[in-house]
C-alpha cells in the first residue's frame, strides 16, 4: 500500500536471489486478460485483439525495469540451464494472477463495470484483500520486527543502502547493445556456476 522504500528493495533483492538465482533482480513480468463485458461501443475495437473474440483489459504485474528474456533456442549447456531457471522465476506472477483468480470469484467473472478505472480499483483491491491475508496468515515477507527496522531506518537516512545509478543512466547501458550482451553472459555464468542443488533447496 505504499511504494517500496530502499530498505525494501534490498530485502527483495536478497529474496529472489536466494530463492531464483537472479541477482540484482525485483521479479519478474506477466499479464493476464480479464473480459470487459459492458465494454462500450465506442471502444470496442480498441480493447479487442485477435486472439480474444470479446473485449479485454490487460492487467500487468512488473516488478523491474531490467527485464532479461530466456534464449529461444539454446544450444549449450549454460544458455539451457539460464533458460529453464528464467521460465521458472517468470511462473512466479503466473501464479499470482492464478491465486488472485482463485481467490476473488470477481477476477474469473466478465467485468460489468463501465469504466477501466472501476476495473483498476477493483483489481487493487483484490490485491489488497489478498496481501492482507497473507500477512494473517504469517506469509509475508515482512513482520513487525522488520517494521520497526524500516521506521529506524527512515529516520536515519545514512543507514538507508544506496541504490546507486539513476534510472536514466540504467536505461541507457540496457539500450547499449555491447554493455546489454555483456551482462546478459555474465548473468548466464552467475546461473551456470549455481550449485546443482540449488533448484532441490527452493
Amino acid at each position: 500500500m505504499r511504494s517500496p522504500n530502499a530498505y525494501d528493495v534490498q530485502r527483495l533483492y536478497s529474496k529472489h536471489e536466494e530463492k531464483d538465482g537472479f541477482k540484482g533482480m525485483l521479479g519478474s513480468i506477466d499479464c493476464m486478460h480479464w473480459e470487459w463485458k459492458n465494454c462500450p461501443v465506442a471502444l470496442k475495437e480498441q480493447y479487442t485483439r485477435g486472439d480474444h473474440k470479446k473485449p479485454t483489459i490487460m492487467l500487468e504485474a512488473v516488478a523491474s525495469v531490467t527485464l532479461v528474456k530466456g534464449f529461444a533456442c539454446p544450444t549449450d549447456e549454460p544458455r539451457i540451464k539460464f533458460t529453464r531457471f528464467q521460465a521458472s522465476a517468470r511462473k512466479d506472477v503466473e501464479r499470482v494472477f492464478g491465486a488472485l483468480q482463485g481467490r476473488f470469484h470477481i477476477l474469473r467473472l466478465a467485468a460489468r463495470t463501465m469504466s477501466v478505472n472501476k476495473m483498476r480499483r477493483v483489481m487493487d483491491c483484490c490485491v489488497i484483500l489478498h496481501n492482507m491475508i497473507l500477512e494473517d496468515q504469517g506469509f509475508a515477507l515482512s513482520d513487525w520486527e522488520e517494521d520497526f527496522i524500516i521506521e529506524d531506518m527512515e529516520n536515519r537516512p545514512e543507514c538507508i543502502p544506496n541504490r546507486g545509478r539513476d534510472h536514466d543512466t540504467i536505461i541507457r547501458e540496457i539500450r547499449y547493445r555491447t554493455l546489454h550482451d555483456q551482462q546478459t553472459d555474465d548473468l548466464v555464468e552467475h546461473i551456470w556456476n549455481l550449485p546443482s542443488t540449488f533448484c532441490t533447496m527452493n
